[in-house]
């Protein structure tokens, strides 16, 4: 079972479709690391996603999900290494309880300005991760939605984040983690390592002193 609230804070690297980008951010201090299984300029395969989980023990493995069907999400669950489903889109009760019953962890992405963000139950999953309405597009967002929604799990923040404006996004939401992928990059779908480090550190400091769990 994975204890999302046992944790002071989460930093995840989404995006990973290399294991040499995942031995970056596995080393880089990070707590969990992302593989994009929908249709995405940062998509991977099966065997690449399970290369990467195998030499990346010791770091959750985020699988990211849209539009793709229940029998995947559970093949990559039970034979593909993924702790936890991030599914974007509908959130399918059959899945959320076969997920329940393997004692995955459930985070549903939420998009400020769709009509979802402020419909969905949050109590149905583990976290949520709040993300602008073009995800992996790199573009920063507005957050005064926040303002006026209260989540009761706890919060992931992503949208154009850098290791030069996180500070501030962390200050102004106080979220408990943060998850980026275009800020870290040197081209799409490839890490660049300083800038990944950089921003774990940078993350690290600013949810320490002023995120929530």
């Amino acid at each position: 079972m994975i204890e999302f609230t046992s944790r002071a804070r989460f930093i995840k690297i989404c995006g990973i479709t290399s294991v040499n980008d995942a031995l970056v951010v596995r080393d880089s201090g990070a707590d969990a690391l992302g593989v994009n299984f929908a249709t995405s300029k940062r998509h991977v395969e099966v065997d690449v996603a399970r290369d990467v989980v195998g030499a990346t023990v010791g770091t959750l493995h985020v699988g990211v999900f849209k539009d793709n069907d229940t029998g995947f999400v559970l093949e990559m669950v039970d034979e593909g290494g993924v702790e936890i489903a991030q599914i974007h889109g509908p959130l399918d009760m059959d899945l959320l309880e076969q997920l329940r019953a393997r004692g995955r962890g459930i985070i549903k992405a939420l998009s400020i300005g769709a009509p979802e963000f402020f419909t969905f139950d949050e109590t149905l999953v583990d976290a949520v991760m709040i993300d602008g309405l073009e995800p992996g597009s790199g573009l920063e967002h507005s957050w005064d939605e926040m303002r006026s929604r209260h989540f009761k799990v706890p919060v992931i923040v992503a949208g154009g984040l850098t290791s030069e404006n996180i500070d501030g996004v962390i200050s102004l939401v106080r979220p408990w983690g943060v998850d980026v992928a275009t800020g870290v990059e040197s081209s799409p779908g490839r890490k660049d390592a300083a800038r990944v480090t950089t921003f774990v550190q940078v993350a690290a400091v600013s949810l320490g002193r002023g995120g929530s769990t």
